[in-house]
């Protein structure tokens, strides 16, 4: 061979090469991430096409509905005008819409709210069906939450940052008239929510969220702002206590609200508003009811409870008896077999005193959500599905239900999770394992559609266990605060714990384990890579947690207290050391194991400096490691073509770290 024909053969291996790989959006920046070959696309490909709905609203005076859902790139708002009817798209944003809701006078017009570039700097809009038009109602710049219509309409009442940018204050509204855009309340602190609108609408029932265990209810004059505390603080050194999810009874004379005053778990309670008593509807219950909604008759009350990650649903009828307000339990929906093993959410009943329809969102292991009704007026208790979600074309048969596993922890506590396996037909022998965390920490991992992880399990023959470790939600409040403040380590010895317990099942790889998690499923996964480097491969970070101290100064101020609660403040010295000590970030050294980065520049929780510390101190000590920045995300990639982008190099990094 001569020199010519010896260097062309050299050069064109590379050319072909970099024309047989994916190129990268321009939204992304990459560091240490290598190439990409199409082939991962093609093989990966249908499993990035599955799409979920979700219910947003019901239309007024008709039986139609707004859903949110993706046939681009971001979720989007369509009306549904029937069961299994076209899904017409309304909004086409680059951003994702992340609600939407009518004024319950007015089918006209609806009102939606988005943010820019994952910011999360929400801002309120109008669309308008007669014109298309879309009009901006808040002040484009603050952070707002969505609109909480009145019960008659015409106005709503949000909350905003735009006073100061840290404290959420509450503001009235007619999307009609943007000059009735005024002022009700000036309030500290980040966490307040407007939970509902009095039937007279002279009240505004407040929530004023402190952390996941302490909450307070208030009651504020639509007219002048005043405010009633309903629920005063616990005595001192007296168990602290949590309220959520608070409507008024139909005759205002008291609210329904969930609470775990005197118990482990959420339960639904009704408090008279005249003596502050509180009755128990459910004392029995002995796991978290998640979510509820009360009908616009006032006379049924339709709840999930949540058992051990699986929802149930269930509807009771409500009424004053003799004085005290009183559950009469109704026959369950008669749900179908495919819902068995699912999680129930967005409970929402039409409104109007002679409207009874229940719609919800269903979400299993074999499909993404989508959105079904209930009536108790319907023939058989027949439940209604009105949307049917997009797998990519692969069968629902063919996607695993998980089931759930417990072990042991460092000090006898039983920690359970899901566990998703191969099929042990298509994959012999011992498979690797993914542990993905969940993020939080007050969340929990439950057995929902997986989307692009199922190519994980299906073709690349990974098992993937979704641990609840300590801190975790849905198994009561005191292993909820099992993880809080100086206690944090223990949550990753639970991780610990579950690598043992790999090693005892003939069926998972020891040897072949690979850490992932977002966010403080990130922060863990960075904790895992760090002290227990040799039990596993390799590790995916996304939007974690580097330094826990770092995170608190640079994290948007708004939420700064309300992390604080969870975390411990930064601004004792005590804390400050302890937050030091464990930093991923300041042993870096044991971090030996390859690591893949994921952060999304506008993040206003997980800063993008925490992931550019762990990343800059990593490549400096010659560890292997993967960045990928998104331009034009938040706290995690919501638009696909990053996404899918994310998904193919972590099959990469799968293939190269975790099963080579």
């Amino acid at each position: 061979m001569n020199a010519r024909a010896l260097l062309l053969s050299l050069l064109f291996p590379a050319v072909a090469f970099a024309a047989d790989t994916i190129t990268p959006p321009n939204s992304l920046v990459l560091d240490g991430v290598p190439p990409i070959p199409s082939a991962i696309e093609q093989e990966v490909g249908r499993y990035t096409e599955s799409r979920a709905a979700t219910f947003a609203d019901w239309q007024p005076d008709k039986s139609g509905m707004l859903i949110l859902t993706r046939f681009g790139d971001t979720n989007q708002v369509h009306l549904v005008t029937q069961p299994g009817g076209a899904r017409t798209q309304l909004t086409f944003f680059a951003d994702r819409v992340n609600d939407a809701s009518f004024d319950p006078s007015n089918g006209a017009f609806f009102v939606f709210s988005k943010s820019a570039g994952g910011n999360e700097f929400n801002q309120n809009y109008r669309y308008d069906f007669a014109t298309g038009d879309i009009t901006l109602l808040s002040d484009g710049k603050s952070r707002n939450s969505s609109p909480l219509w009145s019960h008659v309409g015409g106005h709503f009442a949000y909350t905003s940052t735009r006073r100061n940018g840290t404290d959420t204050d509450i503001y009235l509204e007619s999307p009609n008239d943007q000059r009735t855009d005024h002022l009700l309340a000036q309030l500290k602190g980040g966490g307040w929510q407007i939970a509902d609108w009095s039937p007279d609408e002279s009240q505004l029932l407040v929530l004023e969220y402190v952390s996941i265990n302490e909450s307070y209810l208030w009651l504020f004059s639509t007219r002048t702002g005043a405010r009633t505390e309903l629920t005063p603080p616990q005595p001192a050194g007296a168990e602290k206590v949590s309220y959520s999810q608070a409507r008024f009874a139909a005759d205002g004379k008291g609210i329904f609200v969930t609470t775990d005053r005197d118990s482990e778990f959420q339960r639904l309670a009704y408090i008279d508003l005249a003596s502050k008593q509180h009755t128990w509807l459910l004392p029995n219950e002995k796991w978290d009811i998640d979510d509820w909604d009360l009908s616009g008759d006032g006379k049924h009350l339709a709840y999930t409870l949540n058992e051990n990650g699986r929802s149930t649903l269930h509807v009771i009828g409500i009424a004053m008896l003799h004085g005290k307000m009183t559950a009469m339990p109704e026959p369950d929906p008669v749900f179908d077999p495919t819902l068995a093993a699912s999680i129930i959410s967005g409970l929402r009943w039409q409104r109007g005193a002679n409207r009874n329809m229940l719609a919800f969102d269903v979400n299993s292991a074999h499909s993404p959500s989508d959105v079904y009704s209930w009536s108790p007026d319907a023939p058989g208790n027949a439940v209604t599905r009105w949307t049917m979600s997009e797998t990519g074309g692969i069968p629902a048969s063919q996607f695993v239900e998980p089931r759930l596993v417990t072990w042991k922890s460092f000090d006898g506590r039983q920690i359970s999770g899901f566990l998703y396996q191969p099929d042990p037909k298509k994959f012999s022998g011992p498979r690797p394992v993914v542990v993905q965390i969940h993020g939080g920490p007050e969340s929990q991992a439950r057995p929902g559609f997986l989307g692009r992880s199922n190519y994980l399990i299906n073709e690349l023959g990974c098992a993937l266990v979704l641990p609840n470790v300590r801190g975790s939600a849905g198994y009561g409040k005191s292993f909820l605060l099992l993880d809080n403040g100086l206690k944090r380590e223990g949550s990753y010895k639970d991780i610990l714990a579950l690598f043992d317990w790999i090693k005892t099942q003939p069926q998972l790889d020891p040897g072949r384990v690979m850490a992932y998690g977002g966010s403080y499923g990130g922060f863990m996964t960075l904790q895992v890579a760090t002290n227990y480097a040799d039990r596993i491969r390799c590790a995916v970070d996304v939007v974690g947690i580097s330094n826990l101290a770092t995170f608190l100064k640079n994290t948007e101020s708004y939420r700064r207290d309300l992390r604080r609660a969870e975390y411990g403040d930064e601004r004792d010295p005590k804390v400050a050391a302890f937050m030091e000590r464990i930093a991923a970030l300041n042993n870096a050294q044991k971090i030996t194991k390859p690591l893949f980065v994921v952060q999304g520049a506008n993040d206003p929780r997980v800063p993008k400096t925490e992931a550019e510390q762990i990343v800059a101190t990593l490549k400096k000590q010659g560890t292997p490691v993967w960045y990928m920045l998104g331009k034009d995300e938040g706290h995690g990639f919501a638009k696909k073509k990053n996404a899918d982008y994310f998904f193919y190099a972590m099959v990469q990094f799968i293939r190269d770290y975790l099963l080579n």
